[in-house]
């Protein structure tokens, strides 16, 4: 019994973490990343849960925000970031580098 206490206060203290991270939505739609700019607050980690509509993947890359991933089509995926320093934060699509791009603008 001693040993199901702790354990208990783990789960729910990694629980209260999950919950507090603010969650925001990014659409990709016909090779293009909606909305193009992203405010986020500072300071905070984000989970962006990416929404690929379109029937190819793309790929949801930053080198400023340290992370690549690759949606499949009709598929959604979370990418965490932060936290942030207040700044801009540009984003592309690997696989449509001309239309693919955004910009997280942390504040």
């Amino acid at each position: 019994m001693r040993f199901l206490i702790p354990a208990l206060v783990f789960v729910s203290a990694s629980t209260l973490c999950m919950a507090a991270e603010p969650e925001v939505s990014l659409v990709i739609r016909d090779h293009r990343f909606i909305p193009a700019e992203l405010r986020v607050p500072a300071g905070q980690k984000i989970r962006l849960m990416i929404d690929n509509q379109d029937a190819t993947a793309e790929e949801f890359e930053s080198h400023a925000l340290n992370r690549e991933k690759v949606i499949p089509g009709k598929s959604k995926l979370p990418v965490l970031i932060g936290p942030l320093l207040p700044g801009k934060y540009p984003f592309f699509g690997d696989f449509h580098k001309k239309t693919a791009i955004g910009i997280v603008v942390a504040e």
